[in-house]
């Protein structure tokens, strides 16, 4: 099988985004795989080992993504491909999903993309579908089990009612839950072929497509406006006298 994983590098969990300039922005916060990524890879490698084949994770992002995919790289996937263009900085889902699909129709022969249930930055969780639907092919969403048998494929999907078992041929997109497996570790051999390998980048041109616009362009974004407050203390002899000042004060105010 030829299996991908698609992965995103995002701002870690402990940042403080604020608007800057217009624009969103994390300041110095360190850039790491996104979380639900890790699922996607440790989902990719559960049906690599199962089935046999190989694992490739898949990259939209600038140069600083070779990182996140070294990271994917280092769990124990085969190789690692980042799509990166200047283009490509104003990206949104849709824009994403088209991008990953002409991508991964380059790479040619896949069985299986598998996804994170969202990202950390975006969380929309809606590029494992779109993606699905420019391939054309049949989308699994929050699996948290996966079996492939004779040309197909069946996930227990972890819903909110409880489990739904759904099938589809291959090739199929997935989109996993935690509930796939806690994500290995790298090993330290795993962690020296990622830092030796080398990252093929492909740019818009090598992709055969063309930048995608914004279904709805972000032209600012604005911090919340400062809000203004103060605060009395109200003091008395005893807390009936100052439970009075409080009642004459609301009434005042016209707060009831």
């Amino acid at each position: 099988m030829k299996i991908i994983a698609c992965i995103k590098q995002v701002p870690d969990s402990e940042a403080k985004v604020k608007a800057e300039g217009g624009k969103a922005s994390w300041g110095d916060a360190p850039l790491v795989i996104n979380p639900f990524d890790e699922f996607a890879v440790e989902g990719a490698l559960q049906q690599k080992e199962a089935q046999g084949g190989t694992v490739t994770a898949l990259c939209i992002g600038p140069e600083s993504a070779r990182e996140a995919l070294k990271h994917a790289l280092a769990m124990g996937a085969d190789e690692a491909i980042l799509v990166s263009d200047p283009a490509l900085t104003e990206l949104d889902t849709l824009g994403a999903a088209h991008i990953l699909a002409a991508a991964i129709q380059k790479i040619g022969s896949v069985d299986m993309v598998v996804f994170g249930r969202q990202t950390l930055d975006n969380a929309s969780g809606l590029t494992p579908a779109q993606t699905a639907r420019v391939l054309g092919w049949p989308m699994l969403g929050l699996a948290g089990q996966i079996k492939v048998d004779a040309g197909s494929v069946q996930v227990e999907r972890v819903i909110e009612e409880g489990r739904q078992t759904v099938s589809a041929k291959l090739p199929a997109v997935i989109s996993v839950v935690r509930s796939i497996g806690e994500p290995r570790y790298p090993s330290c051999m795993g962690i020296r072929k990622a830092s030796k390998a080398e990252i093929p980048v492909w740019s818009l041109s090598d992709i055969s497509a063309s930048a995608p616009g914004a279904v709805i362009p972000r032209t600012r974004l604005m911090s919340p406006a400062a809000r203004e407050s103060s605060v009395e203390m109200i003091t008395d002899d005893s807390p009936a006298d100052i439970a009075d000042k409080l009642a004459d004060k609301i009434l005042a105010e016209k707060v009831l």
